[in-house]
C-alpha cells in the first residue's frame, strides 16, 4: 500500500503553498481562494486521491467536525426531514453530526447533551424537551454554540428556526371560517411545549370569539388525538370543524370520528399542522398547515456555521421560515352553515 498524500503532495501539484491548498479545500471557507487557484487544488487533491485527516484538523484548529443533534422523538415523522437539513449542510461543511433522541424527557436530554459536550462536539442544534428547559438554557449563559429548531427556550439567548406557526394557523382559521364553520374547536398539544403555546396563542387571535373551544392533550400523537376527539364530542357535540395541534392529532381525530359513525368532511371538517408524509393518502387526504421541514434544518445549520465562525451578532435571533396552508378533501362546509 502507497504512502498516503498529504496537504504538502496536493500543495506541490498544484503549485500553491500548503495553507493555500488547505484553505481551498475547507467547504467552511468559501471564497477564500481565487477560484482557479481553488479548482487546481481540487483537481490535485482528486488526482492524488487525498482525504483530509479529522484527528490533524482536529489538533491545528481544536475543533472535532462534530456537532450534536438533539431530538425530541426521531419516530415523529417531522424530525427526519429537519435531521436530513441539517446534515446535509454541515456535511457540505465537512462536519458530521452525532444523534441524540430524548423521548422529550429533560433528564434523559441532560445526560444526552452532557456526553455530546464531552464528546467535544463543536455545537449543538437542539429541539428541546420542554420551553421551560435549565440545561438549554445553562448553554446559552456558559455561551456553547447552540441553535433551536421549531422550539423555544424561555429565557434562553439563542437564536431559533421554526415554521412560522401564527401565519399558519391564521390561514386554517380563515379558511374554515370561509367554508362557513363558526364552531370550530382547538386541540392542542402539551403547554409545557412552546410550538403549541404559539400555535393556540395564534388561535384564540384567529378564531375572535372570547371563550373557543380549546382542549389540551399530553402529547403530540395520535393516541392524544383519539383522546381529545372523544372528549370534544361528548363536551362539545355542536362542533363543526377541528383545527389540530398537529398531523398527528388530526390522524386520532379521525379514528374517533370514524368509530362514532361521523364522516370526514361532512360530518366534520379537520385541519392539521406540519404536512407529515402520506397524509395526502389518508382517507381523505388531510388539509394541513406545511412547514418547510428541511428547510428549516437547513437554516439553522447555516447560522451554527456563522456562530462557530464568530459571524452571528444577534445570538437571539428568530428566523421563522414561511408556512402554506394545503387545503385538502378534510374541509368542506358544514351541513348547517
Amino acid at each position: 500500500m502507497g504512502r498516503r498524500a498529504t496537504i504538502r503532495d496536493v500543495a506541490a501539484r498544484a503549485g500553491v503553498h500548503p495553507a493555500t491548498a488547505s484553505r481551498a479545500l475547507n467547504p467552511a471557507l468559501p471564497g477564500r481562494v481565487a477560484a482557479e487557484t481553488a479548482r487546481r487544488v481540487v483537481e490535485a487533491a482528486r488526482e492524488l486521491g487525498y482525504r483530509p485527516d479529522p484527528a490533524a484538523r482536529s489538533l491545528r484548529t481544536r475543533r472535532s467536525g462534530l456537532v450534536g443533534v438533539v431530538v425530541p422523538d426521531i419516530a415523529n415523522p417531522v424530525i427526519p426531514p429537519i435531521v436530513r437539513g441539517v446534515e446535509n449542510v454541515l456535511w457540505s461543511a465537512g462536519i458530521a453530526c452525532l444523534l441524540a433522541d430524548t423521548d422529550n424527557d429533560p433528564d434523559r436530554e441532560a445526560a444526552l447533551i452532557a456526553e455530546l459536550r464531552a464528546r467535544r462536539c463543536d455545537g449543538l442544534i437542539v429541539a428541546t424537551a420542554t420551553r421551560a428547559d435549565e440545561t438549554v438554557a445553562h448553554l446559552a449563559d456558559e455561551e456553547v454554540p447552540t441553535v433551536l429548531v421549531t422550539r423555544a427556550v424561555e429565557g434562553a439567548d439563542l437564536p431559533l428556526v421554526a415554521g412560522d406557526d401564527a401565519s399558519g394557523v391564521r390561514a386554517a382559521v380563515a379558511h374554515l371560517r370561509e367554508l362557513g364553520h363558526e364552531r370550530i374547536a382547538h386541540l392542542t398539544g402539551p403547554l409545557e411545549l412552546s410550538t403549541t403555546v404559539r400555535r393556540l396563542e395564534a388561535f384564540r387571535d384567529a378564531v375572535g370569539v372570547d371563550d373557543p373551544v380549546v382542549l389540551h392533550g399530553e402529547g403530540f400523537t395520535i393516541p392524544t388525538g383519539r383522546t381529545l376527539a372523544a372528549q370534544l364530542l361528548e363536551r362539545h357535540p355542536e362542533t363543526t370543524a377541528i383545527l389540530a395541534g398537529n398531523d398527528m392529532i388530526a390522524v386520532g381525530c379521525y379514528d374517533v370520528l370514524a368509530a362514532a359513525g361521523l364522516r370526514v368532511p361532512d360530518d366534520m371538517s379537520v385541519v392539521g399542522h406540519n404536512d407529515m408524509p402520506l397524509v395526502d393518502s389518508l382517507s381523505p387526504p388531510l388539509t394541513t398547515v406545511a412547514i418547510p421541514q428541511e428547510e428549516i434544518g437547513e437554516q439553522a445549520a447555516r447560522i451554527l456555521l456563522d456562530r462557530l465562525a464568530g459571524d452571528s451578532p444577534d445570538g437571539s435571533a428568530v428566523r421563522l421560515m414561511p408556512t402554506e396552508l394545503v387545503v385538502r378533501g378534510s374541509t368542506a362546509p358544514p351541513r348547517r352553515a
